[in-house]
């Protein structure tokens, strides 16, 4: 069995799909591993690293994808890169089958699985690629607004004058945003979080942090612990909740995602003119459209005197361990449900599998995506016939 591992394309992204560790890992189960030369470089993981782990390094793509059984990546490979493997073999990463850029027949003639589609199920907590990187994503969104910023978190008393802790209110309490409460609360500050789903009350109130909800009787907990889309009367009660909550706050972290749909927005042009000047929003939802309606991925925005970041990968911010965690979740994954006697062996009726793969011997299988052809897949759409004050600043890593 002969596993490939890709040197990332995408811009800003640091992380890497296969550790040292997990490749001495893999090749304990009798797997031969290669690793495309300088992939762990931006997570300061060297070459050499990798040899001593027993993997091979190849300089060019298709010397290490065209006989592979397995490929594994972070992010969608260039197409190219598909047609390079092999017939069958299987592809393991986040492959992006709800951004509306990804074109599923590009992985027609392998065996695709994107593990963002992973089951909510306790089997699945150590392959959980959503969970792993948005925990990081939350300890993330906390460092890069204090850094903005223009004043300190914890209340401190000095013989000149005592400084009040700065207020921040986190927008959906799932795992990123509880990381984010967290880390707020560690730093020193004075914390309240919002979501639709009141199950989470309890998570929220354990970190320390103030619980504020719209009074309704109206839950947003749907399958498997998401979040679904509330009904426009809950709508005009949260807005104006957060409308008045946000008046206070130095920072406000945005953490709200729909799967398959853009992201709500829970930020609009009146809640950010009843803001301080100076005040801080993180926007984790960047990349499905943004929970501020000012939003700009990988950009930051400044209205009225509000920063607003649009960072689309804060897990890259901390490559190193985000590849760590990461590399684990695809190991759980490969180890126990493609590989049996030191071969690639897919349990096809395993809900895991079946969960998470999109495409197989030629079909888009995946249910939520079957109905998407490959032929239509490759069709371009046809070409459609207040006052503020913005300044656009491109994200530092992009430069």
């Amino acid at each position: 069995m002969k596993i490939a591992v890709l040197k990332e394309t995408r811009l800003l992204e640091s992380r890497v799909a296969a550790t040292p560790d997990t490749v001495k890992r893999f090749v304990a189960l009798g797997a031969e591993v290669c690793v495309e030369s300088g992939a762990g470089e931006r997570s300061s993981m060297a070459d050499a690293a990798y040899i001593d782990a027993g993997a091979d390094t190849a300089a060019v793509t298709k010397q290490c994808v065209e006989d592979a059984d397995i490929v594994l990546c972070v992010n969608p490979p260039e197409p190219s890169t598909v047609a390079s493997m092999k017939k069958g073999a299987a592809l393991v990463g986040m492959l992006a089958p709800h951004d509306k850029d990804t074109q599923l027949a590009n992985y027609h003639a392998v065996t695709a699985f994107s593990l963002e589609l992973l089951p909510r199920i306790s089997r699945a907590q150590s392959m959980d690629v959503l969970s792993s990187q948005s925990n990081l994503a939350g300890y993330r969104a906390v460092i890069d607004a204090v850094a903005e910023l223009g004043k300190v978190l914890p209340m401190m008393m000095t013989a000149a004058g005592t400084i009040r802790p700065a207020k921040v209110l986190i927008l959906g309490a799932g795992v990123a945003g509880l990381q984010a409460i967290a880390t707020a609360k560690r730093l020193g500050a004075v914390v309240s979080a919002f979501d639709v789903r009141p199950a989470v009350k309890e998570q929220v109130e354990s970190l320390g942090a103030t619980f504020i909800e719209v009074a309704a009787e109206e839950s947003g907990e749907a399958s498997g612990g998401y979040a679904r889309e509330m009904s426009e009367e809950y709508k005009r009660k949260q807005a104006e909740l957060v409308t008045k909550t946000a008046a206070t706050q130095d920072i406000i972290i945005t953490t709200a995602l729909i799967p398959g749909r853009p992201a709500p927005i829970l930020i609009d042009e009146t809640t950010l003119e009843a803001m301080k000047p100076g005040a801080i929003i993180v926007d984790l939802a960047a990349s499905a459209g943004g929970n501020c309606v000012k939003t700009k991925p990988d950009k930051t925005v400044e209205y009225y005197g509000v920063k607003i970041l649009g960072s689309t990968n804060l897990p890259s911010k901390v490559g190193a361990d985000a590849s760590a965690l990461y590399a684990r979740n695809l190991y759980n994954f490969v180890s126990t449900l493609l590989v049996k006697d030191k071969a690639l062996h897919i349990h096809w009726e395993d809900e895991l599998v079946q969960g998470t793969c999109l495409t197989r011997e030629g079909a888009i299988v995946h249910p939520q995506f079957a109905a998407a052809k490959p032929a239509a897949a490759k069709k371009k759409a046809p070409a459609n016939k207040k006052k503020e004050q913005v300044k656009e600043e491109t994200d530092g890593d992009a430069e």
